[in-house]
C-alpha cells in the first residue's frame, strides 16, 4: 500500500539542511511558532503523519548533499522524540561526510531516564547540539516552557547540556529576546555550563504575565 505524503521533512536556509521529522514535544511553549504560524521560510511544517526513517533516507539520497554546510535536525517539534530513528539517521549522513546539528529542547535525561543521550549521539557521529536554555530561572523558565508532567526540566536539561560537554560535542545555549528573560545571567550560564550563546530575535506577539 501506497504511504500518504507526510508533508515538508527536508527544507533549506542559509546554507543548510533542516529535517523536520517529527511536530511532537515535550513542552508547550508560549513563545513556539506553532502558536502563530504553520512553519518557516516559506515552507509548511506541519506534518500529516510522521516519515518513517526510509522515507527521510531516501529524501537525502535525492539531494545534492555537498552544497550544504551541516545538516541540521529541527522542525515544528522535538527532534529526540525520535531518539533511535535520529541516531540512525545520523549513521546514514557521518557516513557520507555531512556535518550534523540538532536542536532540541534539552529535555532527554527526562525522556530516556535509563539511556546515556548523550554518549549515543557521540557514539552516532553527532557534531553540534543547540539548547534551548530559554530563561535564566526555573520560575521563568516553567512560565515560558510549559513543561508539563517535568517538573525538573530545567535542572534536567542543564545536566543534559553538561553530558553534551563532557562528550566533546559543540554546544550552543540559544534564548530569545523576551523582556521576561535576563540576557546576562542567561550568558553566564552558558558560560559556566561551557556553552556558546545565541542571541535570536522574537517577532512573535507580545507575552503577557
Amino acid at each position: 500500500m501506497m504511504r500518504s505524503d507526510p508533508g515538508t521533512i527536508l527544507y533549506p536556509a542559509h546554507g543548510n539542511l533542516y529535517l523536520n521529522i517529527t511536530n511532537r514535544c515535550t513542552c508547550s511553549c508560549k513563545f513556539c511558532i506553532k502558536n502563530f504560524t504553520d512553519g518557516v521560510y516559506g515552507y509548511n511544517l506541519i506534518l500529516s503523519r510522521e516519515p518513517e526513517v526510509d522515507e527521510v533516507i531516501d529524501k537525502l539520497r535525492r539531494c545534492d548533499l555537498s552544497k550544504y554546510n551541516e545538516v541540521v535536525f529541527t522542525g515544528l517539534g522535538e527532534p529526540l522524540t525520535r531518539l533511535d530513528d535520529v541516531l540512525i539517521i545520523t549513521r546514514w549522513l557521518k557516513a557520507h561526510g555531512l556535518h550534523v546539528r540538532i536542536d532540541t529542547i534539552g529535555h532527554a535525561l527526562l525522556q530516556y531516564p535509563n539511556r546515556d543521550v548523550a554518549y549515543e549521539l557521540k557514539k552516532a557521529g553527532i557534531n553540534a547540539i543547540s539548547i534551548s536554555l530559554n530563561a535564566h530561572d526555573k520560575k521563568t523558565y516553567d512560565w515560558l516552557v510549559q513543561p508539563g508532567k517535568y517538573t525538573n526540566a530545567y535542572d534536567s536539561m542543564q545536566e543534559f547540556a553538561r553530558d553534551i560537554v563532557k562528550q566533546d560535542m559543540e554546544l550552543t545555549f540559544t534564548i530569545l529576546t523576551l523582556p521576561q528573560v535576563d540576557i546576562e545571567k542567561c550568558r553566564n550560564k552558558a558560560d559556566e555550563i561551557g556553552a556558546a550563546f545565541r542571541i535570536r530575535g522574537y517577532g512573535g506577539p507580545d507575552l503577557q504575565e
